[in-house]
């Protein structure tokens, strides 16, 4: 009866175990991580073409993360996709005139937004929108316009 009971107690101590490492993973690689609520502003940009980025991605300047992105939504009046970033506050001399990009880390990670801090003196405020805008890369458009103008190439008479 001991033995029995004891093998039951190992049984829910592993499974226990097993979805706290579920629940760290998941919160890993999501970037949301088990931080604490800082306090943060937002910023919106307006671009053609989001590609593949998520709400959540990081948001860096020079390599480092200094937010994250809140919301993706479609502008039905301006036809271009609205994202709306989550700045820490700690960052909050991000120049005016700054341009933002979407990028992907490496060849197969995740989309992220990436700041150029321009030269102005004066900065971002709570709510401001950024008019320097990159899109998305999107790796199919490459490929065709890499092939389109190959083709073209090909039926070119010299």
């Amino acid at each position: 009866m001991k033995s029995r009971q004891s093998v039951e107690w190992t049984t829910g101590l592993f499974v226990l175990l097993g979805f706290a490492a579920i629940f760290f993973l998941v919160t890993q690689l999501t970037g949301q991580g088990l931080k604490v609520h800082q306090s943060t502003y937002s910023l919106t940009a307006l671009f053609d073409n989001v590609g593949g980025l998520k709400v959540g991605a990081p948001v860096a300047m020079s390599g480092v993360t200094v937010g994250r992105v809140d919301e993706i939504h479609y502008d039905l009046k301006r036809y271009r996709a609205v994202v709306t970033l989550k700045i820490d506050q700690q960052f909050d001399r991000i120049p005016n005139d700054s341009d933002v990009a979407i990028y992907t880390a490496g060849l197969l990670g995740g989309q992220y937004v990436g700041i150029s801090p321009g030269a102005s003196e004066s900065y971002f405020k709570n709510n401001d929108q950024i008019e320097l805008t990159q899109s998305a890369i999107v790796l199919e458009n490459l490929i065709s316009k890499f092939l389109f103008d190959k083709a073209k190439e090909g039926t070119a008479k010299p």
